[in-house]
């Protein structure tokens, strides 16, 4: 399958987005952080990455493609956007993860830590099933929009409160396939 890249602008819902972050910087970041993962836990065991649907799902695969060597994978769902550009707050379980966590090194992947209301939930769920270890990746944080404290331990890219679609991220649950990250067009944040 040939690549062909991202457009500058998209359309989605009535809304023009901008290009924030292109296919080839996203790419570089998930090695180099796959890299990191395997440095950091050789000669533990293989971790099992724990991806939140339905927005972290593209990039758990590529995350779990650039770790060298052995881990596992399995899914969260959760709800707190709906159709809004904005986060709810209210949690929403719609699937546990079905694996046997106790004793195992997890690291919860998310596509975006943005109030931190989601990933501290599941890393509190998590934590309640006796892991012999527990980290947090994601591929976009925005520590202007936390709301609690959470430690993440991998982060592809700190942003600005902007709203992004694409790569794994909706606008109502559209927009998730776009290969590069996009910001509303009349936001000011700049590409990373």
């Amino acid at each position: 399958m040939e690549s062909v890249a991202a457009p500058e602008t998209v359309t989605c819902r009535g809304e023009r987005f901008r290009l924030y972050l292109d296919e080839v910087t996203i790419a570089r970041r998930i090695r180099e952080m796959g890299e990191q993962i395997a440095a950091d836990y050789e000669g533990l065991g293989p971790p099992i990455l724990v991806g939140v649907l339905n927005g972290a799902f593209i990039f758990t695969a590529d995350l779990l493609r650039a770790i060298p060597g052995d881990c596992e994978v399995d899914f969260y769902k959760l709800s707190s956007y709906g159709e809004k550009k904005v986060s709810s707050g209210a949690i929403t379980e719609q699937k546990a993860v079905s694996a046997d966590l106790s004793g195992r090194h997890v690291i919860v992947v998310e596509d975006i830590v943005d109030t931190g209301l989601s990933m501290k939930y599941v890393l509190d769920q998590i934590a309640a099933r006796g892991p012999a270890s527990l980290r947090a990746a994601t591929l976009l944080r925005k520590p202007d929009a936390a709301k609690v404290e959470v430690e993440v331990d991998y982060v592809g890219f700190d942003i600005d409160n902007l709203f992004v679609i694409g790569y794994g991220l909706d606008y109502g649950q559209l927009a998730r396939n776009l290969p590069a990250v996009y910001i509303l067009d009349d936001e000011g944040g700049a590409g990373v």
